[in-house]
């Protein structure tokens, strides 16, 4: 750890102390779990961390409410819609619980960037030029009629859609979160710190476990969130629908939200 603190703080969530567990979000009953699961033992061993994400996975699939975040926003305009707007439904908080809130729909909302292409190809099943999306929750299905674009960057800045109701004729591939009148927050999403699991092995790493900190970590995105987050406290999680599960950072304050990524919704195989 303290070698480790030439680099990051002891608490920095890409580590595994306790404290940086904490910080990530990773809840006691799921450490206790995994520490169930390994067993007792006086050998040196070992453990491949996915372990024990997916105890926290466990956990707060059954512990987390489910949110609705954009990390990259992306502005929509309704030009046209068949439900009247503004337009509310109750969401329940955890699938198969009583708790609910509600979430609210009006002609200007966001959704990710990542979830817009101007053209589709045969494995993409989101929103593109020629291509529909479900809205998640509320039963509609939009459609781009136009686009608008910085002049200088040609990077897409808002779209205008047409909002149907969802039938039995016009199931689109893909449902997406939205987000309307959200709040900003700032979004941290971690990866492993090192590119090698054993970075102190000289055989694998010759150059020493610093020349094998992978740079790119960390990535911060200027987020929205639901409203309903703003006063969340300290260490609360969610599950931000379609992304992942994320913990208020001990970084907030009453101007600004911060979150961290604690894991995703299923294991990454892809992860190092």
């Amino acid at each position: 750890k303290q070698r480790y603190q030439r680099r990051v703080r002891g608490d920095d969530p890409r580590l595994f102390t306790l404290t940086a567990l904490r910080r990530r979000g990773f809840p006691p009953q799921a450490i206790n779990t995994f520490v169930k699961k390994c067993g007792l033992t006086g050998a040196q061993t070992q453990l491949d961390p996915a372990m024990l994400e997916a105890c926290v996975r466990d956990e707060l699939n059954l512990t987390a409410d489910r949110v609705m975040a954009v990390l990259s926003p992306l502005e929509v305009e309704v030009c046209a819609s068949e439900e009247s707007l503004p337009y509310t439904v109750t969401v329940p908080n955890i699938p198969g619980l009583e708790a609910t809130h509600p979430v609210t729909l009006t002609t200007s909302f966001h959704i990710d960037t990542s979830d817009f292409r101007e053209a589709a190809d045969k494995d993409y099943r989101r929103l593109a030029l020629d291509q529909p999306v479900g809205l998640k929750h509320v039963g509609l299905v939009a459609t781009v009629t136009d686009m608008m674009k910085d002049p200088d960057t040609g990077r897409v800045t808002k779209l205008r859609v047409k909002l149907a109701k969802l039938t039995g004729d016009n199931k689109p591939k893909a449902f997406i979160q939205w987000v309307c009148g959200g709040v900003a927050a700032e979004v941290r999403d971690y990866s492993r710190l090192f590119y090698h699991k054993c970075p102190e092995d000289p055989e694998q790493v010759p150059g020493g476990f610093l020349s094998d900190v992978n740079p790119d970590s960390l990535k911060v995105y200027d987020a929205l969130v639901e409203a309903r987050l703003a006063n969340s406290p300290v260490y609360t999680s969610y599950q931000f629908e379609r992304i992942g599960f994320y913990t208020v950072d001990q970084d907030t304050t009453g101007s600004r939200l911060v979150f961290n990524n604690t894991v995703s919704l299923r294991e990454d195989s892809g992860k190092k």
